[in-house]
């Protein structure tokens, strides 16, 4: 059985998907872009926006149940390679124990021009 998770804590989907859809196991979270739940706007720059990608992913992940000690995989989009040593400095505040396997992707083009987005699968904490 698998449930929507939904928070407005994080930025809305923005298409015909979830934040995240959850089992009694797993919780499976969407791509998080780099949008501000509040404003609706994505700051400049590839700091603020891992930083927001990221603290939107951990919204998600609590809002389903689970918590960044509870990934067990991520994918992280980039617009450009170059991004990647500045990104995983930021990553590695927000996994800083027992990181999760991890894919990092380049990609020609994000939603809304993001220079960066995070996937992630977590057990759930029960």
């Amino acid at each position: 059985m698998k449930s929507l998770v939904v928070t407005d804590k994080a930025a809305a989907a923005a298409g015909p998907y979830s934040q995240a859809t959850r089992t009694e196991e797993f919780v499976f979270v969407s791509g998080q872009l780099p949008i501000d739940p509040i404003s609706g706007s994505i700051l400049d720059g590839i700091e603020k926006q891992t930083r927001q990608s990221l603290a939107n992913l951990g919204a998600v992940l609590e809002a389903g149940g689970a918590s960044f000690a509870s990934v067990v995989k991520t994918t992280v989009f980039l617009k450009n390679m170059d991004d990647f040593t500045v990104m995983n400095g930021i990553y590695a505040e927000f996994f800083n124990s027992a990181p999760p396997a991890r894919s990092t992707i380049e990609v020609a083009r994000l939603p809304k021009d993001a220079l960066v987005e995070v996937e992630a699968i977590a057990l759930r904490l029960k």
